[in-house]
């Protein structure tokens, strides 16, 4: 019997079942790595609401391309609006930052123009404005209008503010010598300055043209103005009078300013007259009291330094005084007027620095060299006022005083209320003088007068009669002369002579003279401001005084 041998197997050999799922597990594991290595990012958008927004179809482009597609829209829980889910490409992961905006294309009509005239055919999309930070981000809040500048455009974003809304509105251009630089971006109202906000942006390289000096006014529609000169008109180009605009410039005889960056602050004034009118950005208030009228002094007048505009009048601060348990009755207190100073008027420059300057200058004027402040007639036609400043050497040293928080400027009375003053003082004076004892003295002297000349008329005669008789003829021919001198003499002061006329005129004259002053005391006794404004003739008080 043959003897057999055992073999032991070490293993189960691979079956070739196997192989297919092996396969399709190592193709999915790749695909699903590729998915997610390629995939792109999930992002939300908030809209104000779902107009033109549709799940699968809405595209989201950049550059006119497709770059992704709007998975979803929901409502938001507050009812505020809806959120649009969106999946994005991969490539456009790095895009997306915190300064990154999304806006909806649809057809437009607005300042700007006409836009989105393609989606009447395309649909509406969802159009992309990459940002230029440095933070990641994956949730907007999409914009209800289209920006009217990219983000990474180069040039210069400022912002405008006015006391007032004006014609100018987003998407109007900005003017430089009439060439458009820029455009308006946005317009708001800001509830805690009360001021309306503009954002503007300058193109490059014109951005290198603002400086701090330069000016923003409105040229938006027609300008007219009436004046001695004649009728202005003044007008923009067409665009500016349909859609608005804001020009820029500089200011004749300012300096050049200095460069700016992205976000200074500049007035948009009304008008380039008004920039003439106030051309400095730098100033300084200060408090006048005046306890003369006010009358005719306006908000906007003028403060002059010799005759030179160095500011203007803000306001009366009669409110502010009433605070402070100021009197309206009785003599009361002087009434506190706000003016501003400008140092550039003064050539001392248009900064910080030269505005303490200013106050130096002033301070030391007002201690040392008499500096006083002084209300004025500007116009005698219409009565408007200006107040007046300039030295004073016979005023005392004065120091400063301080209302509110403004620094307060001595005043003094010149002009018309110093004359007033004066002709005052002088009436008070004339009604002290003795006119009726000087006028009674006057007659008496002229009685004493007429007096005189009759015995100087008897002495002739009577010389005259001593010379024809014939004893006067046996005299000597000395004894002759001499009475023929005399009667020569007295011949000279008889009522005839020259010098009897000369007297008798001069008498006279010191009458009228004497009559005149007192029908002229009368006269500014009932009317002090006839000796400056001439009045119309009115019947004599006294009739009586021009009969004698």
């Amino acid at each position: 019997m043959s003897e057999m041998k055992a073999t032991v197997s070490r293993g189960r050999k691979f079956s070739a079942i196997w192989i297919l799922p092996l396969v399709t597990l190592v193709v999915g594991v790749i695909i699903v790595v590729h998915s997610m290595m390629t995939e792109g990012p999930t992002i939300t958008i908030d809209f104000a609401t779902a107009d033109s927004l549709e799940v699968g179809k809405t595209k989201i482009r950049l550059l006119s391309v497709n770059v992704g597609v709007v998975e979803s829209v929901t409502i938001k829980e507050d009812l505020s609006g809806v959120t649009a889910t969106i999946k994005l490409d991969q490539k456009t992961k790095h895009l997306l930052v915190d300064d990154t905006r999304f806006w909806i294309v649809r057809a437009r009509i607005g300042a700007g123009g006409v836009s989105g005239l393609s989606t009447l055919l395309s649909g509406a999309y969802i159009e992309m404005d990459p940002g230029v930070g440095v933070n990641e981000k994956l949730a907007f809040v999409g914009l209800e209008n289209p920006p009217l500048t990219p983000a990474d455009a180069p040039g210069l974003r400022l912002s405008l503010f006015s006391d007032r809304a004006g014609s100018v509105s987003a998407g109007d251009s900005i003017l430089y010598r009439g060439y458009r630089v820029g455009r308006v971006e946005a317009m708001a109202f800001d509830p805690e300055r009360r001021e309306v906000r503009y954002d503007i942006f300058i193109d490059a390289p014109y951005h290198q043209l603002i400086n701090t000096t330069t000016r923003f006014w409105d040229t938006s529609g027609v300008g007219m103005k009436l004046s001695a000169e004649g009728f202005d008109v003044a007008m923009g180009s067409m665009d500016t009078i349909l859609r608005g605009g804001v020009a820029f410039g500089s200011v004749p005889g300012l300096p050049p300013g200095d460069p700016v960056k992205s976000g200074n602050e500049y007035k948009l004034f009304a008008s380039y007259d008004e920039i003439l009118e106030n051309p400095y950005r730098h100033g300084t208030y200060y408090v006048v009291s005046f306890s003369q009228s006010l009358r005719g002094l306006l908000p906007g007048a003028p403060v002059e330094y010799r005759g030179i505009v160095i500011g203007r009048v803000e306001r009366v601060l009669l409110k502010e005084l009433t605070r402070e348990g100021g009197s309206m009755e009785g003599t009361g207190r002087a009434i506190p007027v706000l003016i501003y100073i400008e140092p550039g008027r003064l050539e001392i420059g248009d900064s910080e620095a030269a505005v303490k300057v200013l106050r130096q200058v002033v301070a030391t004027g007002v201690s040392a060299n008499g500096l006083r402040a002084s209300l004025e007639t500007g116009n005698l036609l219409t009565g408007q006022q200006l107040i007046s400043m300039d030295y004073f050497p016979d005023q005392e040293p004065a120091e400063m005083g301080e209302f509110q928080q403004y620094s307060v400027i001595p005043s003094i009375e010149t002009g018309v209320a110093r004359l007033e003053q004066q002709v005052s003082s002088f009436l008070e004076k004339l009604n002290s003088l003795p006119l009726e004892e000087t006028v009674v003295g006057a007659n008496k002297v002229l009685g004493r007068a007429d007096a005189t000349l009759a015995s100087l008329t008897a002495a002739v005669d009577s010389v005259n009669n001593v010379l024809a008789s014939e004893e006067t003829q046996a005299l000597p021919e000395e004894l002759v002369a001499t009475l023929n001198d005399l009667r020569t003499v007295l011949d000279g002061l008889s009522p005839n002579s020259k010098m009897a006329q000369s007297l008798g005129s001069s008498i006279g004259t010191l009458n009228a003279t004497l009559g005149s002053l007192d029908t002229l005391i009368r006269q500014l006794s009932i009317k002090p401001n006839a000796i400056i404004f001439p009045v119309s003739p009115e019947p004599d008080l006294i009739p009586e005084a021009h009969s004698k």
